[in-house]
């Protein structure tokens, strides 16, 4: 993941550019920040989490992983629906970011459109667990938006659901880390066409570590 994609997550969770800095300054943040994600990378977990319903689009990115500790809260980016704008194509959720008890922040692949709304966070303990809501394939004249929102089960029996649109159905939970919590997380994603029905994020999977 490259630094900017780092920063999408930090504070009010909005993407932008990097503001340009001296080579020597970029070189040493660079070399810095490909080790600490280098053993990110290389962490190792024991079972996939996965859902049956997730969208038919889109492209599989990389799997990120917390360096340290495990995942206990998370933000969505949304694409609001547009009321008033009758031929906007919606494309509902773009991209999750979790939230580590290390205290960083990772995702995946991330669609373009929308904005990191609220974080949840699990009162007690950590996630272990999703369900994922997705509107079904609505046939080649009407607008797709695939997945639209998620929900987490946390230790301890608590659910946090995302603030998102309300369409599709939630489909079945994922199995149960285990032992330990989910700690990786990879999102399917559709890449913006310039024609064409766009539908941002389509699928996720989790990871859970000991």
């Amino acid at each position: 993941m490259e630094l900017q994609s780092m920063l999408c997550c930090y504070s009010q969770k909005i993407c932008g550019e990097l503001p340009s800095m001296d080579l020597s300054i970029g070189t040493a943040l660079f070399l810095i920040f490909s080790s600490y994600l280098s053993d990110a990378k290389t962490r190792n977990y024991t079972i996939e989490l996965s859902v049956p319903n997730g969208g038919p689009w889109g492209e599989w990115g990389p799997i990120e992983f917390c360096r340290k500790g495990y995942a206990n809260g998370f933000t969505l980016k949304v694409d609001p629906w547009h009321r008033f704008q009758i031929l906007k194509d919606e494309t509902s959720l773009n991209g999750i970011c979790l939230s580590c008890t290390d205290g960083t922040e990772i995702h995946s692949s991330v669609g373009p459109w929308g904005k990191w709304t609220k974080t949840e966070t699990c009162p007690k303990g950590r996630l272990i667990s999703f369900s994922l809501r997705v509107q079904e394939h609505r046939g080649i004249l009407l607008d797709d938006t695939s997945a639209d929102n998620i929900r987490f089960s946390c230790e301890h029996g608590a659910v946090l659901t995302g603030h998102s649109n309300n369409w599709g159905t939630f489909g079945p939970w994922s199995a149960i880390c285990p032992q330990g919590a989910i700690c990786g997380i990879r999102t399917k994603t559709e890449p913006q066409m310039e024609k064409g029905d766009n539908t941002g994020l389509n699928d996720v999977k989790f990871y859970c570590c000991d």
